[in-house]
């Protein structure tokens, strides 16, 4: 609002008489001005919001007792989100990123790779041998459905779609019974070779329990913060137990 506040400077007399007379085709465009106002997308504003509240309780923690404030931000504060966003913009690349580009050699190693990937099922199952012993974990990945915007509109709400979706890993430990979701860990555990052993050995019961519990967690998590209406549920793509 302020620049556009200040437009009047752009139409000084002398610069106005100067551009006409350097580009004479431009005379009938002289005089008037264009300007557009926008807002940042939704999510990009909730980001600029948690990177200013986070930045400035870290330095008033530090400011008071001179201490790391990073370990001290409530459990509200997605504090994984303002790292990626760190790392975006000093272009670092992230992990997702790294993974992305491991993705990208297996392909161009195997150029059959990538059908092969197509022609699976759904909710493809495997398993294989946990790398810390007496350990037991299930890996799952899922695709949550979000709003798609650019498709008609039914009863004027836009529907909710898996190809607007975004995909989500979840790795949830037996013993403890603690889900983790960060990508960088998840993809230590379940890295396999071509010549990988499949091993499976945890009950089908057992199993579909577990798979339950995820489902509950992303519903009352991902699906409510994105406020998605009944009926829509998360979409299971593939699972790995870990033993």
């Amino acid at each position: 609002m302020q620049r556009i506040g200040r437009v009047d400077r752009r139409l000084s007399p002398d610069v106005e008489q100067q551009l006409v007379a350097d580009h004479p085709e431009r005379k009938p465009l002289r005089g008037s001005v264009i300007y557009w106002n926008f807002l940042p997308p939704a999510e990009l504003n909730a980001l600029l919001t948690l990177y200013s509240r986070v930045t400035h309780k870290t330095l008033r923690i530090s400011k008071t007792f001179g201490i790391e404030g990073g370990k001290l931000l409530t459990p509200k504060d997605d504090f994984e989100m303002l790292r990626e966003f760190n790392r975006e913009y000093e272009g670092t690349p992230t992990p997702v990123e790294t993974m992305r580009l491991e993705l990208q050699g297996l392909f161009a190693a195997d150029p059959q790779l990538a059908s092969r990937l197509d022609a699976l099922p759904g909710r493809v199952f495997s398993g294989k041998r946990h790398p810390t012993p007496d350990t037991r974990a299930v890996f799952f990945c899922y695709r949550i459905p979000r709003a798609d915007v650019t498709a008609p509109k039914v009863d004027g709400v836009a529907p909710w779609t898996e190809d607007a979706g975004q995909t989500t890993w979840l790795l949830y430990d037996v013993a403890s019974a603690v889900i983790v979701d960060d990508p960088a860990e998840i993809i230590e555990k379940i890295r396999c070779t071509p010549d990988t052993p499949r091993h499976c050995e945890i009950a089908p019961p057992t199993l579909a329990e577990i798979r339950g519990k995820i489902e509950k967690h992303i519903k009352n998590t991902r699906l409510k913060q994105l406020q998605a209406p009944i009926g829509v549920k998360p979409i299971l793509k593939a699972w790995m137990e870990l033993n």
